[in-house]
């Protein structure tokens, strides 16, 4: 059996509407397969970005909180003394005596430094 191409004689006898449908079908499956390959790289990116935000929102609110507890100690003149020290202030009337075996400072202290956003 050899695959030979139909002559034109034998085309012109299929009807002309039976081929535009065809057609038209044939342009259909491609516009589908088309916008369904949109509708999953549209899904999958908007799965991503929201990820992100939300991941973005997190950071944000951790942010907000540090910096709302950074404000409420800024006002306390107690913890500002105690910040003070860590960096090697001392009063008028206090005379500095260090032993040779000191650490810099304490750890867990008031003077771990904080990251601030």
């Amino acid at each position: 059996m050899k695959f030979r191409l139909p002559r034109w004689e034998e085309v012109r006898r299929l009807p002309l509407t039976m081929m535009i449908a065809s057609l038209l079908a044939a342009l259909g499956i491609v516009q589908m397969s088309f916008l369904l390959g949109q509708s999953v790289y549209r899904s999958l990116t908007w799965t991503q970005q929201t990820t992100l935000a939300l991941s973005q929102q997190a950071q944000l609110q951790q942010d907000v909180q540090i910096l709302q507890e950074a404000k409420a100690k800024a006002s306390d003149p107690e913890y500002m003394n105690a910040l003070a020290r860590c960096i090697g202030y001392v009063g008028k009337n206090e005379r500095v005596v260090v032993a040779q075996s000191a650490q810099d400072s304490p750890p867990g202290g008031n003077c771990d430094p904080v990251r601030l956003p």
